[in-house]
């Protein structure tokens, strides 16, 4: 029997008034995460609107209600959700604190991971156990990043260099400008070098580049690619580029590093 066993994972939308309630308590893990609209959610014995990017995390025993309707100000809600438990479920909780409610900035490879769990749990045969144990516990390890990821202050600010740092590590190999990092969190290009500075202490292009002369440094120890496909591969362009910034960083050029592995 998997370590993991998932009796139900989807997202769901509501347009009409809605209610999911355990006022005996959770029989399994239940893990939700807000994407549009608002609804309302029992925190902590007191109902809290939950808006999107709104992590919420019950165990068994957990009382549990949910709201969509008028009462939360509006009709419209969406959210990915999974119920879930077994021994590898209980470890994972066991390992932290977990907390109830947290607001975590909008990460594609945590939707993803999630949309691979619902797919799954579509097929017609209910999906491999194994596979989703797999998935679910790879949602968990993310879920742990994006819980310790998530900006301790709470501010919008905050959020906001989270999410351009994300784009960034997700785009990095791509050719990628100062106004498609601001674009992705509506601010102009100066709020957004600004901020990204002031959080992290490297300029947006500056964290670009580590990613690039990192990626670099691994397809140059396990890849028989050129030094000119390494450039492009790692979104640096040029070889002479590659070359100038990675003798800049590591004190070698690109082929010395190489034949010292």
């Amino acid at each position: 029997m998997p370590d993991i066993v998932v009796p139900f994972s989807d997202h769901s939308k509501h347009k009409e008034p809605f209610r999911h309630s355990y006022a005996q308590g959770l029989d399994a893990y239940i893990i939700r995460l807000q994407i549009e609209g608002v609804c309302q959610a029992l925190v902590h014995g007191a109902m809290r609107e939950i808006r999107p990017g709104d992590l919420l995390l019950f165990r068994p025993g957990d009382l549990y209600d949910l709201r969509i309707g008028p009462d939360a100000g509006t009709l419209q809600s969406s959210d990915y959700y999974v119920l879930c438990g077994g021994p590898a479920v209980d470890e994972w909780w066991a390992r932290k604190k977990r907390p109830t409610h947290t607001a975590i900035a909008d990460d594609n490879q945590l939707k993803t991971a999630w949309q691979q769990i619902i797919h799954e749990k579509r097929r017609l045969d209910g999906g491999d156990p194994a596979i989703l144990a797999a998935l679910v516990h790879a949602l968990l390890l993310l879920l742990d990043r994006a819980i310790e990821e998530a900006p301790e202050d709470q501010s919008p600010l905050a959020y906001h260099a989270l999410r351009m740092r994300q784009y960034i590590e997700e785009h990095a190999a791509e050719p990628l400008s100062l106004q498609q990092v601001a674009r992705h969190t509506g601010l102009s290009v100066s709020r957004a070098v600004h901020l990204f500075k002031a959080h992290y202490g490297v300029s947006i292009i500056g964290y670009a580049q580590q990613l690039r002369l990192a990626r670099a440094v691994t397809l140059l120890e396990h890849s028989p690619l050129s030094l000119e496909q390494i450039a492009a591969e790692s979104g640096l362009g040029s070889y002479a580029y590659f070359h100038r910034l990675f003798r800049a960083r590591y004190g070698m050029a690109p082929g010395g590093w190489r034949r010292g592995r």
